[in-house]
């Protein structure tokens, strides 16, 4: 996927994962380096990673949270209380956080920010809270005006910034389709709704944003720049999130609320910017640096766009990723598929399998230290200092556990369940092997070869009965009869069993056993219940209409199939499903008529009878 991007940083919010979570695939990416932040108490919730090409550049610091106040893996002491060439600075001040709405452990515990400080900037990578329950807007407003605090702090100390992610906010009513809407809901007229706190704060953020009075204390200057908006200024539609339980993609009825900002001396960086269709729900906005390679990695790295050096694991830093425990010293499964080994094959060394086997019958201690230099997974020793290949290491070993799990003595069989009786079945046994076998007792194949003698087979032949199976009587099958086409053999067999009489079910101490051969009378039919034949096609056909879902009813503006949503208002509705044109949502937001958006239908699932109204 990087390489579809063509980027050299990625950043992703709303990751939903917890440490427990992490697998290979998102951590040992060859070629990148990740930081992540994770929620320390909500499970699957929020959730920051940063992805860097290693190629082309390399953090010199990295830590996570906006506050400072969270700690480095594997250490007790904060990130602003560490060593200060080790710090990327800018944090809060005391004033700053008391003046916050939440507290900071609260603050930078759900995963919400990762900072890198490259040579060149500080890129801060994050995920704000969304606005959607009122409980939540102390911590949102907290979380925002902390984070203001700490961009500000870092350009006033000289240093370039850098800020994308989600923030959910849209800036104005430009980057909005549903401005309108929103307004006359809440009833606020348009300078309410450019004041209302958030918004409020974003816009004292950026060059030329939309205020409404006087600025509030602190925050005179604006340091930072749209660069999207800055290279579209009155460009509109261009969103980047939208309302996917109304599919309103298609009809681009969304807002913009991602956003990469940058500090007003990076302005003449950036030759363009613009929106990434067809990636994700909120497409990722990117941006065309002019920098150099120099000063996107550590010092002595590159040198004129040359590099001096590759990177190496000294260059990771405390929060990479590839240094989380179940991670450290690992490589992914896949390297092992796609890279060739450190060194070829010698001939002098090269040992065919079977004199390796038979070094194996001669001395065991030979095995032991071919074992004990085996190095392990993700070690850089190479394996040929065993002086064997990888090849032959392997069935050596494995030959030899072959070899004494043979010697061993064989494991008791598992006791069968009280009350079972038989004779067992060989374990050579292949089983069923023509569908005539399907239709025979499974005693008459067990019962093969044994002596023990049958109550019911005695009785039989007292009454002069034949012990055979009752099928058997009815076919003779010879297997070594065979024909040419298997579909003649079944029809033959098939048309060869005859109805059964109850009479020759009975015990063996009954009279007037009639043959299996001869067809029952209407009246032993009746009787026994054999005149209830079940009709294949019709079972199925009814089998069928219980499990197939209704037609689905169509719409009154395109006469197309409507599909199904679910009522989650709170309410009395709650709960119930109903039908709605399946048609994507205009541009305008509402329900139309005669157009190529989504129609008025609307019906409720209990009201609709799919049979009624399709005849």
């Amino acid at each position: 996927m990087f390489d579809i991007l063509e980027a050299d940083i990625v950043i992703f919010q709303e990751t939903k994962i917890q440490r427990k979570d992490l697998v290979d695939d998102m951590v040992l990416v060859p070629g990148w380096d990740c930081y992540w932040s994770l929620p320390k108490h909500k499970k699957g919730y929020s959730g920051v990673v940063i992805y860097t090409r290693q190629s082309v550049c390399a953090p010199i610091r990295a830590e996570e949270g906006i506050t400072g106040i969270l700690c480095p893996p594997g250490s007790t002491t904060s990130f602003f209380n560490g060593p200060e060439d080790q710090q990327i600075g800018g944090y809060p001040s005391r004033t700053q956080l008391e003046a916050s709405l939440a507290d900071a452990t609260t603050l930078d515990s759900e995963g919400r920010c990762v900072i890198l400080e490259f040579r060149a900037f500080v890129l801060l990578g994050v995920y704000s809270p969304a606005n959607r329950d009122e409980k939540r807007d102390d911590y949102r407003l907290g979380f925002l005006d902390v984070l203001d605090a700490r961009i500000r702090n870092l350009v006033a100390i000289g240093k370039r910034v850098i800020l994308a992610g989600d923030l959910n906010i849209s800036r104005e009513e430009l980057d909005t389709a549903n401005a309108e809407a929103s307004m006359r809901k809440n009833g606020y007229t348009a300078e309410e709704y450019m004041s209302t706190p958030a918004r409020r704060m974003f816009n004292q953020l950026l060059e030329g944003g939309k205020i409404v009075g006087e600025r509030d204390q602190g925050r005179e200057e604006s340091p930072m720049w749209d660069i999207c908006r800055g290279f579209h200024p009155r460009r509109k539609g261009m969103f980047t999130c939208w309302e996917q339980k109304v599919n309103a993609r298609p009809g681009n009825y969304g807002a913009r609320i991602d956003y990469v900002l940058s500090s007003l001396d990076m302005k003449s960086w950036f030759s363009d910017s613009n929106i990434q269709e067809g990636l994700m729900d909120q497409i990722d906005i990117h941006g065309e640096t002019v920098h150099t390679l120099d000063v996107m990695n550590p010092q002595g790295v590159f040198l004129n766009g040359i590099r001096q050096r590759e990177y190496s694991t000294s260059d990771m830093l405390s929060m990479s990723g590839k240094l989380i425990p179940e991670f450290d010293g690992r490589r992914n499964i896949k390297d092992m598929f796609t890279r060739k080994p450190s060194l070829a094959k010698s001939p002098s060394t090269a040992t065919s399998l079977a004199d390796t086997e038979q070094e194996d019958s001669n001395t065991d201690d030979t095995v032991g230290s071919s074992i004990e230099q085996v190095p392990q997974a993700g070690s850089p020793r190479s394996i040929a200092a065993t002086g064997q290949t990888a090849k032959e290491i392997v069935p050596h070993v494995a030959g030899k556990k072959r070899s004494s799990a043979a010697t061993s003595t064989s494991r008791p069989l598992k006791r069968s369940k009280s009350g079972a009786s038989g004779p067992v079945v060989p374990s050579n046994s292949k089983g069923q092997q023509s569908l005539k076998g399907f239709f025979f007792k499974p005693t008459a194949t067990a019962q093969v070869g044994s002596t023990t003698p049958s109550p019911t087979r005695d009785a039989e032949k007292q009454n002069g009965d034949s012990p055979k199976p009752v099928l058997e009587a009815a076919i003779e099958f010879n297997p070594s009869n065979t024909e040419p086409s298997t579909q003649n053999n079944t029809a033959k067999f098939f048309s060869s069993i005859s109805p059964i009489s109850p009479l020759a079910r009975q015990g063996p101490g009954s009279t007037g056993t009639r043959s299996a051969q001869t067809s029952p009378s209407k009246k032993e039919c009746e009787e026994g219940g054999l005149d209830k034949v079940h009709d294949p096609i019709q079972s199925k056909e009814s089998w069928t209409k219980l499990f197939t879902k209704p037609a689905a009813p169509r719409c009154e503006g395109h006469n197309e199939p409507c599909k199904t949503m679910l009522t989650k208002k709170s309410g009395m509705n709650c709960g119930r499903s109903f039908w709605m044109c399946a048609r994507p949502l205009g541009p305008s937001g509402q329900k139309e008529k005669n157009t190529q958006w989504r129609c008025p239908t609307f019906i409720w699932c209990t009201d609709w009878n799919s049979t009624t109204s399709m005849a």
